[in-house]
């Protein structure tokens, strides 16, 4: 008897990125490691080319533990301001 394999929608496990498990992705580890010469680990918002980084980048390294939020700008209170932490230098330094 042959053997079939059916997927049924929605019963498919979530890939390892989704669950927050292994590396950040390319766009992620470009934000991540601009922290790393900076003091106190500062984040920046913007590229080299003078562009935000998204907004789901920052919240997405922020659920994952590799970025948490410093503190409030007054002037420009929608801005996020950032630093590194620990467990983002370490997943930077499986990678760099």
């Amino acid at each position: 008897m042959p053997a079939y394999l059916t997927v049924v929608k929605g019963t498919e496990k979530p890939s390892a990125r989704k669950k927050g498990i292994g590396g950040p992705s390319p766009q992620q580890s470009k934000w991540l490691a601009r922290g790393l010469g900076q003091a106190g680990g500062k984040l920046p918002l913007f590229d080299d080319v003078g562009q935000r980084f998204s907004e789901r980048t920052v919240q997405s390294c922020i659920e994952k533990g590799w970025a948490k939020p410093w503190f409030d700008n007054p002037i420009k209170p929608d801005w996020l301001i950032c630093k590194l932490t620990d467990s983002g230098r370490q997943v930077l330094s499986r990678i760099l």
